[in-house]
C-alpha cells in the first residue's frame, strides 16, 4: 500500500506494524465494555513483575469517564488504593458504581478485579468547571524542556543497572530539570525534590478524559524519587523495595497533556516503612494544573560493609 504522503513508500504484505509507545498506551485506554458499567483492560507487552500503578489509575479513569455521559463534567479528583499487586499475565476487570449524578457533580467508584479478587479501588469525582476565587503557588525556577536532554540520554552508561527502566514502555516524553537519582547517587549529592517536564509523546484525542488519564499514568512515575534522593539513594544501585499504597490527584483546571507540564515533587516525610510524596503539575506559563499525593511502601536494605 502506498503511503498517503506521496513518497512512494510501501508496506509489504504481512508486515508487522510497529506502534509507538503512545499508541500502545492509547490502546490500553480503549477498554472493552463487557457488561453494564463493566470494562476490561489489558496489559502492554513491556511489563514489570506486577501491574504498573499508573496503568490502573489511567484505565480506571477511562472506565469512570465512560459512565459520565451527556454532560460537560470533567474529572476533578481521584483517590485510589492499591490492594494487591496486579498479575501482568491476566486482564483486569473494572466495575463502576454510580454513587451520584447531581446537577453539577457526579461521583463514581471503580473497583478492579482479577480472578474475583479486588486489586484496586478508586473514587472519582466529576464537576462542571466554574469560575470563582483563584490563586496558586508559583512555577519553580527551572530550565525549560527544549533546553534539557531526553530521558534516554540519562540512561547511557547505566543500562545494566537500570534495565527495567530502559525496557519499560515510554509513552511520556520526560525531561529532567535536575540530575536523576542514579546520577546523584554517583556524586554523593542528596536532593529533597525532583523537577521533571512531561507530556504525551505525541498528540492525544481532544476528549479531556484522555488527557486526565495520561497525566494519571505519568503521575505514578518519578513521584517517589524525592523520598530516596533525600537520603542519597537510587534505584538500581541501592537495595530498595517500593510499592504504591495509595494515590490521589486533584485536577484544578482544564489542560492538554500533549503540551509540556512540569512535575515538581518533594517528600515531606518518611516513617513506619512508608514514604509520602507530593507533586504539582504546572503549565509552561505557570498555571498549577493538578496536585498529586502518593504514599508508598519504602524499604531500604543497606549493604553490609
Amino acid at each position: 500500500m502506498t503511503d498517503a504522503g506521496g513518497t512512494g513508500a510501501t508496506t509489504a504484505p504481512g508486515a508487522i506494524e510497529v506502534k509507538t509507545d503512545l499508541e500502545t498506551l492509547l490502546e490500553l485506554l480503549a477498554l472493552e465494555e463487557i457488561g453494564e458499567d463493566k470494562f476490561l483492560g489489558v496489559h502492554p507487552r513491556q511489563v514489570g513483575s506486577r501491574t504498573f500503578g499508573g496503568q490502573m489509575v489511567a484505565q480506571a479513569l477511562i472506565a469512570a469517564g465512560r459512565t459520565v455521559t451527556g454532560t460537560t463534567r470533567d474529572v476533578h479528583a481521584i483517590n485510589a488504593h492499591f490492594i494487591r499487586g496486579g498479575d501482568v499475565k491476566k486482564p483486569i476487570e473494572y466495575h463502576v458504581d454510580r454513587h451520584r449524578d447531581g446537577r453539577a457533580f457526579a461521583n463514581r467508584q471503580v473497583t478492579a478485579y482479577q480472578d474475583g479478587n479486588e486489586i484496586f479501588v478508586m473514587l472519582a469525582a466529576f464537576q462542571d468547571f466554574g469560575t470563582g476565587l483563584e490563586h496558586s503557588v508559583e512555577l519553580p525556577d527551572v530550565a525549560y524542556p527544549d533546553a534539557l536532554p531526553p530521558l534516554g540520554d540519562h540512561f547511557v552508561g547505566y543500562e545494566d543497572r537500570l534495565q527495567m527502566f530502559v525496557d519499560a514502555l515510554k509513552p511520556i516524553d520526560m525531561r529532567y530539570a535536575n540530575d536523576p537519582a542514579w546520577i546523584l547517587q554517583g556524586t554523593g549529592e542528596k536532593l529533597n525534590h525532583n523537577r521533571v517536564w512531561m507530556k504525551a509523546d505525541g498528540d492525544l484525542p481532544d476528549d479531556a478524559i484522555f488527557h486526565a488519564a495520561t497525566m494519571g499514568y505519568a503521575s505514578d512515575t518519578t513521584v517517589l524519587d524525592s523520598i530516596i534522593t533525600t537520603h542519597g539513594l537510587s534505584w538500581g544501585f541501592d537495595r530498595i523495595v517500593a510499592a504504591t499504597v495509595n494515590h490521589s490527584i486533584w485536577f484544578h483546571r482544564p489542560f492538554r497533556f500533549d503540551d509540556w507540564a512540569l512535575y515538581a515533587t518533594e517528600s515531606p516525610v518518611a516513617a513506619g516503612s512508608r514514604g509520602l510524596a507530593t507533586g504539582r503539575f504546572f503549565s509552561m506559563d505557570g498555571l498549577l494544573l493538578a496536585t498529586v499525593v502518593q504514599e508508598g511502601l519504602i524499604r531500604h536494605f543497606p549493604r553490609k560493609a
